[in-house]
């Protein structure tokens, strides 16, 4: 079978996501893929979803933060967006959904948009609520372990 000419092959773009949730949320590749599958059907219904093909291609997360290139089809990317806006929860876990930027090639939206920040994890005890705690450190954010969950805060809330 014959590949077809390069003016008859689909295009795509790709979207450069960020994600963040709590320390102890612990989801990967395929329950994120699911996620993008279901609020694309929900957004935009069956047809249209299916028109703009969303494919998770790189996937890492880990500690409660990770990078992700979400694949689209050329002239589907804001649909793209705003699919990947709705999406509040992966396989149960609250996560925040950021998209900053979007690219023609895999190798370009790695290059100009998912370079590592240099966020390290680190744990620390705080006092929060009038007790001693542990908390996840993470640039600027603390996310202190509280009853069985995670409180955010912020380095102001401790002075």
């Amino acid at each position: 079978m014959k590949h077809l000419p390069k003016h008859l092959r689909p295009r795509w773009r790709y979207l450069a996501v960020r994600l963040d949730a709590w320390p102890d949320a612990d989801f990967d590749r395929r329950d994120f893929q699911r996620s993008v599958w279901f609020a694309a059907q929900n957004l935009v219904g069956d047809a249209a979803s299916a028109d703009a093909d969303l494919k998770v291609l790189r996937f890492d997360f880990a500690d409660g933060t990770g990078e992700a290139i979400v694949r689209a089809r050329r002239g589907h990317s804001e649909p793209a967006r705003a699919v990947l806006a709705c999406i509040d929860g992966v396989n149960g876990d609250p996560v925040g959904v950021r998209v900053v930027g979007i690219s023609g090639t895999v190798r370009a939206c790695e290059e100009k948009y998912l370079r590592r920040d240099g966020q390290f994890r680190d744990e620390r005890k705080v006092v929060f609520e009038d007790a001693r705690r542990s908390a996840v450190v993470r640039g600027d954010r603390l996310d202190v372990r509280t009853d069985g969950a995670f409180a955010g805060a912020t380095e102001l809330d401790f002075e």
